[in-house]
């Protein structure tokens, strides 16, 4: 099952394995039951810590569990975790095995410290770029507290579950039989959602930080690199994020980052959080901003108060709070999202196999979308608004190749219609002849650019007509103190290299700003309430 490299990797790392433990399967006759016992009896070859028994009675055949002797650990794999869920085999095989997670101890109380029982199952897909964080954290926090349980599930291999739950987006996480919620997602977000009591203590403890020299706001390639720059002058800098890495969390792969061949999306944010965290940056993750709060006289402190009702002090920030993907907003949208209407073609599209689809949009990733879904659905169909495709020419012509591709231009999207739990179908107008057709389909992706995520900053300063910063050569938005990066602004071409540099230049921008600032004793800054 694995080749001479991968279990030579493994050998090694498995000789950190401190504690012996078991692995249980659950088999029956079938191929992916031998195919998981291969797999099985070539982990166990790597480490005489570990033995394997078959005797498994779970009723999800083929399965696993990692137990340790004498021990229900509550790991279990209903999958064969090869492509990008091997990691997490192989982190839970440590876990389990007693080596200790690579986790900020306050995270490990945090999961410690869970009272109830929560019996967690999550739904996959081996070629799924967002599953593994999800799967991994769940993993953790079943190895760090007994009364947390979880099941990783192969939608591919569990196709009559994935019909009968009427999963159309992976990862779809339940918990003791409800929907959790489905998409990329690590262990402190799932903590914040079960830990109730988190988010106040969160929110006093952020309140009573000191203000920084520099405040960050965003944790994508803008964040990161300013954050760098100013930690790299000696100041007292924050980073305050949604989520750290942003869209590029998303992003599969990744060939023109400079000095990097290929990479993907999760590796560079990895990169990008090691660098950040090697100097002395206070990481503040899934913080998210609600509103600006502008310095009260020049040189005084600028506020920046979260979803909480935490509020953060800086002597000048920079806003680099990135973009999302853009919304078709028309009837059917929202109410099928997740059950048929979908975002990203590499972890969703093996749910649709052999199934019809349509991707609305004929730019690069719309075309690359198409080109990735037509060697799994039965049928593409590829809507562009435009009179033309706007991707480059080498994939439009490999698009144009395949035979079950059907390409609209002149299309626009008028709704997507569905039976109620699922969608079924999507309409759209000839903008030519003005008739309207109706496709018979069982799934949609979306893919037509981004919005700036400035919302929030709505009448505090200065917004382009698309809702992006208004920023001059120097990164400065028409606020005092006030700097921003990234694609949340004026700044052409929406590129992660392009960003980095961005952030950079706000960075020094901001410095130089504060060098140049009279000493002024510090006020405290006070959100605004309405009574």
């Amino acid at each position: 099952m694995l080749d001479d490299t991968l279990k030579t990797q493994l050998k090694a790392y498995l000789e950190r394995v401190t504690q012996p433990f078991e692995i249980v399967a659950s088999l029956n006759d079938s191929d992916s039951s031998r195919e998981m016992a291969g797999l099985l009896q070539d982990v166990v070859a790597q480490s005489d810590k570990i033995t394997l028994r078959t005797d498994g009675e779970d009723a999800r055949k083929p399965s696993f569990s990692l137990n340790r002797i004498g021990y229900n650990m509550g790991v279990r794999f209903a999958a064969i975790p090869m492509g990008h869920e091997f990691t997490s085999l192989v982190l839970a095989l440590l876990w389990v095995g007693g080596h200790p997670p690579k986790v900020e101890p306050a995270v490990i109380e945090q999961i410690r410290g869970l009272d109830g029982e929560f019996n967690f199952e999550v739904y996959m897909s081996l070629s799924c770029h967002n599953c593994p964080e999800v799967v991994q954290a769940l993993n953790l926090m079943a190895v760090l507290n007994p009364k947390v349980r979880v099941v990783t599930i192969d939608g591919a291999l569990y196709q009559d579950e994935v019909n009968a739950r009427q999963i159309m987006a992976v990862p779809s996480i339940f918990l003791n039989g409800e929907n959790f919620g489905s998409g990329r997602m690590g262990v402190e977000e799932i903590l914040a959602k079960i830990d109730t009591g988190a988010a106040a203590r969160d929110a006093a403890t952020l309140s009573a930080k000191a203000p920084y020299d520099m405040l960050i706001v965003g944790g994508g390639p803008a964040g990161a690199a300013a954050a760098v720059y100013a930690a790299r002058k000696g100041i007292r800098t924050g980073v305050a994020a949604e989520r750290f890495g942003g869209q590029v969390n998303d992003t599969l792969g990744i060939e023109n980052f400079i000095s990097v061949t290929q990479t993907d999306g999760p590796k560079l944010v990895a990169a990008m959080q090691a660098h950040v965290k090697s100097y002395d940056v206070d990481i503040m993750n899934l913080q998210r901003a609600d509103k600006l709060i502008p310095a009260s006289e020049p040189g005084g402190l600028i506020g920046v108060q979260m979803s909480s009702g935490a509020v953060l002090q800086a002597r000048s920030v920079i806003l680099s709070t990135g973009a999302r993907w853009r919304n078709v907003n028309v009837p059917g949208e929202e109410q099928y999202k997740n059950k048929g209407v979908a975002y990203c073609p590499h972890c969703d599209g093996p749910l649709f196999k052999g199934k019809r689809v349509a991707v609305i949009g004929g730019g690069n990733s719309g075309v690359e979308a198409a080109i990735d879904l037509a060697g799994l659905v039965a049928q593409v169909t590829l809507l562009e608004f435009g009179e033309a495709l706007r991707a480059d020419a080498v994939l439009v012509n490999k698009l144009k190749s395949l035979p079950n591709v059907t390409i609209h231009t002149n299309a626009q999207t008028t709704e997507i219609t569905g039976d109620g739990q699922k969608v079924n179908g999507l309409r759209y107008t000839d903008r030519t002849s003005s008739a309207s057709h109706l496709i018979e389909l069982e799934g949609v992706f979306v893919q037509i650019g981004l919005v700036p995520n400035t919302e929030w900053l709505q009448g505090t300063l200065e917004l382009s007509r698309h809702g992006e910063i208004v920023v001059d050569a120097r990164g400065a938005t028409n606020l005092p103190g006030v700097f921003a990066a990234g694609d949340a602004t004026t700044v052409p071409f929406k590129q992660i290299i392009i960003a980095t540099g961005d952030g950079a230049k706000a960075a020094l921008s901001a410095f130089d700003h504060l060098m140049r600032l009279p000493v002024v004793p510090a006020q405290p800054v006070v959100a605004s309430v309405s009574v």
